[in-house]
């Protein structure tokens, strides 16, 4: 999105910093952050996000003027009435019109992301995973990404978050993307954002090792059988040699 955008930067709204328990210091942080933008050649072309996290952890967000809470258990514990974060947007909205008239529609300079795929467990062949897209290091918070799997769209089962705040006022954002290890099959993560010349395509490839064939498994059984068989009949010897030494003792005396 090409154009001037309200300046999402986090609002700190509460810091606790707990009393000291046997010399440890413990501090947590609870930050809302909320933005409106949209580009300067495309009016119609606008995006907003309210959302609260703690320590870097979301909570909740709003989207379609529901409150989506990133753990159903959350619930329990607080709530939030979606439509005060509804009207804090549309003042965003006014606050932008505003400082872009101010500003002689400029616009802040884009960074582009940085890009990392990795899966969320050990790759074991048949066994259900997750892939995970990082998306970190980006700003403006406006991307489009999509998956490939062996080079064809994958769009089952596929969850994103929202974009996440950072200290350098840099946005993140993960896609999940399940797939079950199959040898041969490769996957891509490609992200388009305005601080990237041409979209980055970011390749993944799971490393299976090559399942024992039905031969190769018999011969570790027969080995296994026959050192077993070797070990008894070894034990077997040393206690029938024991016994003799111990008659020719007993002869002896």
């Amino acid at each position: 999105m090409d154009g001037a955008r309200s300046l999402p930067w986090p609002l700190l709204l509460l810091a606790l910093s707990l009393p000291p328990i046997w010399g440890v210091q413990v501090e947590h942080s609870i930050i809302q952050t909320e933005y409106f933008q949209q580009s300067l050649h495309s009016p119609a072309s606008q995006s907003e996000q309210f959302m609260f996290d703690f320590d870097g952890d979301e909570i909740f967000h709003v989207e379609k003027e529901e409150t989506i809470w990133r753990l159903p258990e959350f619930q329990r514990f607080a709530s939030f009435e979606a439509q005060g974060a509804l009207q804090n947007l549309a003042i965003d909205k006014q606050n932008l019109q505003s400082s872009m008239r101010a500003y002689n529609y400029s616009r802040i300079p884009s960074a582009g992301p940085e890009v990392a795929v990795f899966p969320k467990q050990p790759v074991l062949q048949d066994e259900p995973n997750v892939l995970i897209c990082s998306v970190t290091k980006m700003w403006p918070p406006v991307l489009g990404l999509r998956w490939l799997r062996n080079g064809i769209p994958e769009e089952r089962g596929v969850l994103e978050t929202p974009f996440y705040p950072d200290r350098d006022n840099s946005f993140r954002k993960f896609s999940y993307l399940p797939f079950i290890p199959q040898p041969g099959d490769y996957y891509d993560c490609r992200v388009e954002h305005e601080g990237l010349e041409q979209p980055r395509t970011t390749h993944w490839e799971p490393q299976i090792a090559a399942p024992a064939s039905e031969a190769t498994e018999t011969l570790i059984c027969a080995l296994g059988l026959a050192a077993g068989i070797a070990g008894v009949a070894a034990g077997t010897a040393l206690i029938v040699r024991g016994m003799k030494i111990g008659r020719a003792q007993r002869g002896t005396l």
